[in-house]
């Protein structure tokens, strides 16, 4: 299947604090957007953050390999170079990065992954693939 950009709709508490996370911290573009709602471009693909009330998942956690990580979350996979800027410019910033880790090492599918929460509480986690070729093989 060709690869397309995907878009996913969030909800989020603040419409200000959300496009100053996405656009000044993560460096995204910011897209239509209204006082309710705004579109992110995030490496080429769209979340749209609508206004809204706090949202509650059941589920928070789940283990994978020896690591808890969020249930709910979203993230972009990138390459290393992406990757290590990334992590970098985020480590200066006022967020907390978590479970930076790498997975499936030395095996097939072997990746290095941070999370940060954004202002609503949305976990997102960048990834990079050892081989990138790998990242849909087991």
């Amino acid at each position: 299947m060709k690869n397309a950009p995907f878009h996913m709709s969030l909800p989020c508490l603040s419409i200000s604090k959300t496009e100053d996370f996405y656009v000044d911290v993560i460096g995204a573009e910011l897209g239509r957007h209204s006082s309710r709602w705004l579109d992110i471009n995030l490496f080429g693909n769209q979340i749209t953050f609508t206004k809204a009330g706090i949202f509650n998942f059941t589920f928070k956690t789940y283990k994978f390999e020896d690591t808890v990580l969020p249930s709910f979350h979203f993230g972009v996979i990138v390459d290393e170079s992406t990757w290590n800027n990334l992590h970098a410019k985020l480590t200066k910033s006022e967020y907390e990065l978590t479970t930076e880790v790498v997975f499936l090492k030395d095996k097939i599918g072997e990746h290095k992954s941070f999370f940060i929460q954004d202002p609503n509480g949305h976990m997102v986690e960048f990834k990079c693939f050892k081989k990138q070729k790998e990242m849909f093989l087991s």
